[in-house]
């Protein structure tokens, strides 16, 4: 099979299927070798895996995929690509392409029927608009999983692995790092997409955590407070809370946690850990 890491290869069976780019699924394609084999080490992904894979495009990263893992299942959401990842893709016997939204498959079901339950590695180079959706959903359904090793929008990978106290902190990147350990591995400049965006983007790999790194009781009320403290980021926590009519929270109640966790009535959201977002969410 010609390797679509080369651009001229990709260039090619663009031309051969007349392909349109769709501006509605962020279409951008990976063109360089060398990013490609980084992501795939950085998945560590063997023969003993079964891959998952979102928005294998062309198939330029699929085809990385198939040489080094046991099983590869491509779910792909534009009906356009299917034709053209049959073609790049025949080559392979180890690779399922599914043509579906993935925010709408029973990943459950899949993992369940295909890898007898087993934990899979998902690897993907995400359309940007959709990366937080996308991320949290894997996450929050409890699909089990080893880890998730995605290229997205630099920005994205910056907040995903921040802590208190900067301007890029916020509920994705506690959501995230209370279900998994997060590590950008390398960065990715425009250059190595055709079309090529207008942003860098990051490869970040996130190792889903053995046990939960807090207690807590309620993980949704938790993350309805997570969400509450950073809609409104300029003000205080005690505001912030009790400005969320889903939670229903009055001031003495949150002033009371506050002062039994030993926090000033002013602290802000953004200051606080994850540990005080679970001790907090336990008190409440």
């Amino acid at each position: 099979m010609a390797d679509l890491g080369i651009p001229q290869n990709t260039i090619k069976i663009l031309q051969k299927y007349n392909f349109n780019f769709q501006k509605r699924f962020g279409q951008n394609f990976l063109i360089d070798t060398n990013v490609l084999k980084r992501i795939i080490a950085a998945a560590d992904v063997t023969k003993e895996d079964y891959v998952l894979e979102i928005g294998p495009g062309i198939g330029t990263m699929t085809q990385y995929l198939a040489e080094s893992a046991g099983t590869v299942a491509a779910v792909e959401i534009d009906k356009n690509l299917i034709p053209i990842l049959q073609d790049t893709l025949s080559g392979y016997d180890n690779v399922t392409i599914i043509n579906e939204d993935i925010l709408k498959l029973d990943i459950h079901k899949i993992v369940e029927e295909k890898n007898g339950g087993k934990p899979v590695k998902v690897v993907a180079s995400l359309p940007y608009y959709i990366t937080t959706p996308i991320i949290m959903g894997l996450l929050e359904s409890h699909v089990p999983l080893k880890s998730i090793t995605i290229m997205v929008q630099k920005e994205v990978a910056d907040r995903i692995q921040v802590g208190p106290g900067t301007k890029d902190y916020g509920a994705l990147s506690l959501a995230v790092q209370y279900y998994a350990k997060p590590e950008i591995v390398a960065k990715v400049p425009p250059n190595c997409f055709i079309p090529r965006p207008n942003v860098g983007s990051a490869v970040i790999r996130l190792t889903k955590h053995e046990a939960s790194p807090v207690e807590v009781k309620d993980e949704k009320k938790m993350f309805a407070l997570i969400r509450a403290s950073f809609n409104q980021r300029r003000k205080t926590l005690i505001n912030g809370l009790c400005n969320a009519a889903e939670l229903q929270l009055s001031k003495e109640q949150v002033a009371r946690a506050l002062e039994e966790m030993k926090l000033p009535p002013a602290v802000r959201g953004e200051t606080l850990t994850l540990e005080q977002f679970a001790e907090l969410s336990n008190l409440l």
